[in-house]
């Protein structure tokens, strides 16, 4: 009896394993989720350069008194942005602090999810509570949040030199870094689940799924740029941009290639109507789902509905920096959402049998 009730033990502890990392990883999606809402609104209210430092440890802690305040301020003073832009301005201390409790929660934020997923890793790690085939997964995001962080300052130092703000490039890898692990969470979290519920094997990413994702990063990309070019404010009308389908003042004289990575009235133009060729493939991947899962279906569509609703707010009133910060978090929902979408379609044709093992319909 005592050596039946210890493996009902251990089996039911093998049971909830799965889903106790599941859960853990979807928390430090919403983290990560939270993230990219601060760095939107760090990046609309120009706080990106206010800290010229990269200190992973010592930097956890803001100035604590005036002299502090005062020692930061003046590294501020010494780059481009203030020499050109904030110090004709008249940017005060209480303006210099303001831009930079910003960043410096931005950055704080990074350090939290770094502590909230690397310490429970190593708890599970050492109760050898992580399932077959998942730990590589684990140290792959964990070693993506730690390049995050250097790419994070890779974009910094980008404009505090010769430029006045970040290069857009660099702000780019920097977004879709971020939305490429926040997406690696949920994906690795649903299959966590799924193995809870019996199902050993992984999904798997069909082509259908491969071509939605890379059409979405296109358009992520071209909202990078738009964010990075401050592109957003070429126009404020919509559908036509200054009375015209295609606006003028593209230039095309460096070729193709440059003018799609660099022209601001191009790349908003991209943004604004590659969106409609994203709509049609989640719809097609809504449809596809619907009838495994209802509410993965309701989810897909609420996303891109109501980020064409903010996006489309956003441009007609001017970059509102409400609006402009809704935008880029329900554009993380997006990715979450197809994320969800595309797992799913790579679970078709799987179901449990009664003993709770996996088969093929």
């Amino acid at each position: 009896m005592t050596d039946s009730n210890a493996l009902s033990t251990t089996e039911a502890q093998r049971t909830i394993q799965p889903i106790a990392i599941a859960n853990w990883l979807f928390g430090v999606a919403i983290l990560v989720f939270i993230m990219v809402v601060v760095g939107g609104i760090t990046r609309l209210t120009e706080s990106g350069l206010s800290i010229t430092e990269w200190k992973p440890v010592t930097g956890a802690l803001p100035p604590l008194n005036e002299a502090a305040w005062l020692s930061e301020f003046e590294k501020y003073k010494q780059i481009p942005e203030y020499l050109e832009i904030n110090g004709p301005a008249g940017m005060t201390l209480a303006d210099f602090k303001y831009i930079y409790f910003w960043e410096w929660i931005h950055r704080l934020l990074g350090r939290l999810i770094g502590l909230a997923f690397a310490l429970p890793l190593f708890w599970f790690a050492v109760k050898r509570a992580i399932p077959s085939g998942y730990n590589w997964r684990l140290l792959a995001l964990l070693a993506l949040g730690g390049l995050q962080g250097a790419i994070g300052w890779w974009m910094v130092s980008s404009g505090l030199t010769e430029r006045t703000d970040v290069s857009h490039f660099r702000l780019a890898v920097h977004l879709l870094t971020a939305l490429f692990i926040l997406g690696g969470l949920i994906w690795t979290a649903l299959d966590l689940r799924q193995l809870y519920k019996g199902n050993v094997q992984p999904a798997k990413l069909t082509g259908f799924a491969l071509i939605t994702i890379v059409v979405l990063f296109i358009q992520l990309l071209f909202g990078a740029y738009t964010a990075g070019l401050n592109a957003g404010y070429i126009s404020n009308t919509w559908p036509l941009m200054n009375d015209f389908f295609v606006p003028g003042g593209i230039d095309w004289t460096m070729g193709a290639w440059i003018a799609f990575n660099n022209d601001p009235y191009l790349i908003h133009f991209m943004h604004r109507w590659w969106a409609w060729v994203v709509v049609g493939f989640l719809v097609i991947l809504s449809r596809k789902v619907r009838h495994m899962d209802r509410k993965v279906s309701i989810a897909i569509h609420s996303a891109f509905g109501t980020q064409i609703i903010l996006g489309i707010a956003t441009v007609m009133m001017d970059m509102n920096i409400i609006m402009a910060v809704l935008h880029q978090a329900v554009g993380a929902l997006v990715v979450a959402s197809t994320v969800w979408g595309i797992h799913l379609l790579g679970r078709q044709g799987q179901r449990l049998t009664g003993n709770g093992h996996r088969s093929i319909c």
